[in-house]
């Protein structure tokens, strides 16, 4: 093998941890992975719902994605509206390749399928585990962790994997910054239960001026509405009567990544490395591209790459989801009146369409060159 046999720990088991541990393993490596948390997200609180066909590529060689297929509800229309006018639609089954460009279920569902594939290899995520601190130099860290019972681990991986969400515990143990900004507005969601099953297979965004209400499926009988507005729940479009509010929350978008993705054999991935708007349904995805790359390049024994293969991918995302989010929350109501006039001519040209089409499906960041005929 030519990255020989490695200790490695991950930090994190969310998507982008339990990804990694799996590539790992399904390339002949034995991770361990830690969590502070309890368990996987909670199934009513999954903050990602998009899976797409980047993912679906990346997860197929462990078989994941065939587990996804059989529960995802597939995304065959995108369409944005102004009142009662259709701005534009647009059908995502227009992007080809073996996977549909995008595809929904709950993060904490794609968690419990990955956790679920871990289990046949017999590794497990440690949950409430902690990670206290890094000590000793980043090319030979060693790690003092706080086991559920409350006694004091140290161990000293040759590769330690920093999967630990925006407030990486690894990544401030590294003494990587994390510059960016946020944005001013806040956003607030909310997921509607119906009492009976409801369209699961489109989205949409109704364009308020100013602001916005997106509809998102969740399942075959809920909805997220996620808005700039904080009043948006009076203003929801409900398929029917008899909705009832089963989460809500809101929060700030900020967008921040990192200079470099790894310092020495300490390495970032997902939230820990970069954050941005929900825009486009890249979050996850992007964390469990980085998951796969990292593991394959550890495996090849050319880590040292990671960083300059992944960072602009990273910057290439996060200005497609500063742009999206920009066009849906400006507040100029000239800007407002050119944006509704103007989008739909522009969608309506094929290079505009098709590219704005590959990053709904992921496919603007680089193929994984381990996988024959990835696009």
């Amino acid at each position: 093998m030519p990255g020989g046999h490695r200790d490695i720990l991950i930090v994190g088991a969310g998507a982008t941890g339990l990804t990694a541990a799996l590539e790992l393993i399904r390339r002949g490596h034995r991770p361990r992975i830690i969590d502070s948390d309890a368990g996987p997200v909670p199934l009513v609180e999954s903050r990602a719902l998009g899976i797409n066909a980047r993912t679906m590529t990346l997860l197929s060689p462990s078989r994941v994605s065939d587990v996804i297929q059989q529960v995802a509800f597939r995304v065959d229309r995108l369409r944005a509206r102004s009142g009662e006018r259709i701005l534009f639609e647009i059908d995502p089954g227009r992007v080809t390749g073996k996977f549909h460009a995008m595809q929904i279920l709950a993060q904490g569902h794609t968690e419990r399928l990955l956790i679920s594939k871990l289990s046949d290899y017999e590794v497990e995520p440690e949950w409430q585990t902690v990670l206290e601190r890094v000590e000793g130099s980043m090319e030979k860290p060693i790690v003092v962790l706080r086991r559920p019972d409350g006694t004091a681990e140290e161990v000293a991986p040759d590769i330690l994997i920093g999967a630990d969400g925006a407030h990486s515990a690894v990544r401030k143990a590294a003494g990587l910054g994390f510059p960016g900004q946020a944005l001013e507005a806040s956003f607030y969601l909310a997921d509607y239960q119906y009492p009976q099953p409801v369209d699961p297979h489109y989205v949409e965004i109704e364009l308020v001026d100013p602001g916005m209400i997106g509809r998102l499926p969740v399942s075959s009988d809920t909805v997220r509405y996620l808005s700039t507005l904080p009043d948006f729940e009076k203003r929801i479009r409900h398929p029917m009567p008899g909705g009832q509010a089963v989460w809500v929350s809101n929060f700030r978008i900020h967008f921040r990544h990192v200079e470099k993705m790894s310092v020495g054999n300490v390495f970032l991935a997902g939230d820990a490395a970069h954050i941005h708007s929900p825009a486009g349904a890249r979050g996850m995805n992007l964390g469990i591209e980085d998951a796969c790359w990292l593991a394959y390049l550890i495996s090849e024994g050319r880590e040292q790459e990671y960083s300059a293969r992944r960072i602009p991918a990273v910057k290439t995302v996060l200005k497609q989801t500063y742009g999206l989010t920009s066009m849906v929350t400006m507040r100029n109501p000239v800007a407002t009146k050119l944006r509704n006039m103007l989008a739909p001519l522009a969608v309506r040209i094929p290079f505009v369409a098709n590219r704005l089409l590959r990053g709904v499906a992921g496919y603007d960041t680089p193929p994984p060159p381990w996988i024959d005929g990835a696009q």
